[in-house]
Order: C-alpha cells, then sequence, then structure tokens
C-alpha cells in the first residue's frame, strides 16, 4: 500500500506540475510580467503549500522537529535535488535579477531564520510575524521591477490567447493534484521509512522533505523540457523564499515552534545555508551566468552525500 501511494502521489504530482507552468506562462501573457516573477509568485506558492499543510499539521500536533526540518529538508532538496537534475536536463541560463534581488533575498532569509532558532531555541509568534512581513515587502519589490523589463521572453505563442477562466481551472487542478499528490506521497514514504527505524528529525528532513519538493521537481522538470528555463529557476528560489517566509512564518504565528531536536541547528541548517551560498560560484564558475550540466551533477552529488550522512550519523 505504501509503494502505491508513493506512485500515485508522484504521478499526481507531475499532472499538478504541468498545470502549473501552462497556467504561469498565459499569466505572463495577461499580466504583461516577466516569467521569472510567475515562477516565483504563483508557481513557487502553490508548491509550497504541501510544506505549509505538513508543517502546520506538525506543530500543531506536538511534532514541532518535522515542522522546522521540513522546510530546512525542502530547500536543501530544492537546489540539490531539483535545480541539480533541472541543470542536467539542460544547462540553464542565469539572469542578472538573481544576483541583485532573488539570491541575497534568499540568503537573508536563510540568516534570519538560523538566528531567530539559534537565538532562543525557538521560532516565535512576532519572529513569525517578521518573516512572513519580510516576504510580503519581497513581493511588492519583485512585482515593482516586473513592470520596468521588456517583456520578450520566447514562449508558447499559443498560451496568449487562453481565457481567464480556463487559466483559473488550470490553477485549481494543478493545485489540488499537487495537495493529494505530495499527501499521499508523504503518508506512503513515512511508513516506509518507519520500517527503517529512523528518528522523526532525520524522517523530516529527507523522506518528508523530498516528498513535498516533488512538487518542485515536477514543476521545474516540465518547465525545462518545454525550455522555459526562467520558470524554473525562478521557482525554486521563490519556493525556498515562500517556504520560510510564508511557511514557517504563518506556522509560527499560528503556534511558537520549539527547537526539540539538536542536530537542527548542530548540522541541518548549515547545510541549507551552504547549498544556498554554493549557488553563486558555481553559476560563475567554470562559464560565467550560466548552471551546466556539471554543476547539476555536483549538486545532486552534495545532495546525495547529505542523505548519505544524515542516515549513518
Amino acid at each position: 500500500m505504501s509503494i502505491f501511494l508513493v506512485v500515485l502521489g508522484f504521478v499526481l504530482l507531475v499532472i499538478g506540475g504541468e498545470f502549473l507552468v501552462r497556467a504561469s506562462v498565459a499569466l505572463s501573457f495577461k499580466f504583461r510580467i516577466s516569467k521569472f516573477v510567475i515562477g516565483m509568485t504563483v508557481v513557487s506558492f502553490a508548491t509550497s503549500l504541501p510544506e505549509l499543510l505538513v508543517s502546520l499539521n506538525a506543530a500543531l500536533t506536538g511534532s514541532p522537529a518535522i515542522a522546522i526540518n521540513n522546510v530546512v529538508g525542502s530547500n536543501i532538496a530544492n537546489i540539490g535535488l531539483v535545480l541539480g537534475i533541472t541543470a542536467i536536463i539542460g544547462s540553464i541560463k542565469v539572469d542578472k535579477t538573481f544576483y541583485k534581488i532573488n539570491w541575497p533575498v534568499m540568503m537573508l532569509f536563510s540568516m534570519a531564520l538560523f538566528y531567530f532558532l539559534k537565538n532562543d531555541n525557538r521560532l516565535t509568534q512576532l519572529e513569525g510575524v517578521i518573516l512572513l512581513g519580510g516576504l510580503v515587502l519581497f513581493l511588492i519589490v519583485l512585482f515593482k521591477q516586473s513592470k520596468t523589463e521588456d517583456f520578450t521572453d520566447e514562449v508558447d505563442e499559443t498560451l496568449s490567447i487562453v481565457s481567464s477562466f480556463k487559466i483559473t481551472i488550470w490553477l485549481i487542478i494543478g493545485g489540488l493534484t499537487l495537495y493529494f499528490g505530495s499527501k499521499w506521497l508523504v503518508s506512503g514514504a513515512i511508513d516506509l521509512a518507519e520500517m527503517l527505524d529512523v528518528s522523526e528529525a532525520v524522517i523530516s528532513v529527507s523522506v518528508i522533505a523530498i516528498g513535498t519538493s516533488v512538487p518542485e521537481l515536477a514543476a521545474s522538470v516540465v518547465a525545462a523540457s518545454k525550455k522555459e528555463k526562467a520558470i524554473s529557476l525562478g521557482n525554486l528560489i521563490g519556493s525556498n523564499i515562500f517556504n520560510i517566509g510564508s511557511v514557517l512564518g504563518f506556522t509560527a504565528m499560528i503556534k511558537t515552534i520549539p527547537v526539540t531536536e539538536p542536530q537542527i541547528l548542530t548540522r541541518d541548517i548549515f547545510w541549507m545555508i551552504a547549498f544556498a551560498g554554493i549557488l553563486v560560484p558555481l553559476i560563475l564558475l567554470p562559464k560565467r551566468h550560466q548552471l551546466s550540466r556539471f554543476n547539476g551533477f555536483f549538486l545532486v552529488f552534495g545532495f546525495g552525500l547529505f542523505i548519505f550522512l544524515i542516515f549513518t550519523t
């Protein structure tokens, strides 16, 4: 039954990713904003919903380690696994916006989360408000900037005439399939992981994190296969920001999240910051402003090393 849920969940997530990419490209025509911004808002929010639901439920049911490590592990998986696989499919050209706004904001949110947790071993309601407020401010800046950019991206011209009703239906279908797909995938993965007799923290930073990152993987792989690389990169960076700002921010506003597993602050969060930080040198080397297939293999190898270490130590 567990294997069936994992397979069914993955299929639904792939379908959801397809519908979300279609809707995102169509929206970029409707509102005359860049695909990168759409990827960092609509797609990122939708694919962050599994993390939000898992973290909120974990915090309310007395499993704070899952609430925090789900986000930390998912952010690691988004860069190491998802971005790595996307780059392996085809090298990704990086826009200057990545250096000016998106990467610095992702690093700022990552460091803020580390400070908040390290300061008193918990994420308080006030800190949740700060994180969520920071996300809102970031989105405002992002939308203002998008109005000054030229809309010259190469996209599927047939999506320019899609009706608003059809776009809404696509978003609903994508959101529902991502929700149920991630729910069943995580449920099946937890059952399989419990058979291995591993801790709650290890399950949350690996199995659950990978499960809730499958929507990002599905959306990014579909986007990459359609040559919509701007969306695949924007979706991942945006999802990491959303995970901290909205998922942990909103969850902490509902209930203070204590740090109950020491390895969150001594190991896991440093891996998250390291994966975010390594992006700039990787993008600049060996070829500037491009994430190559070699870089993709490097990221996937790093993610594999992380998973190996958490299970063996």
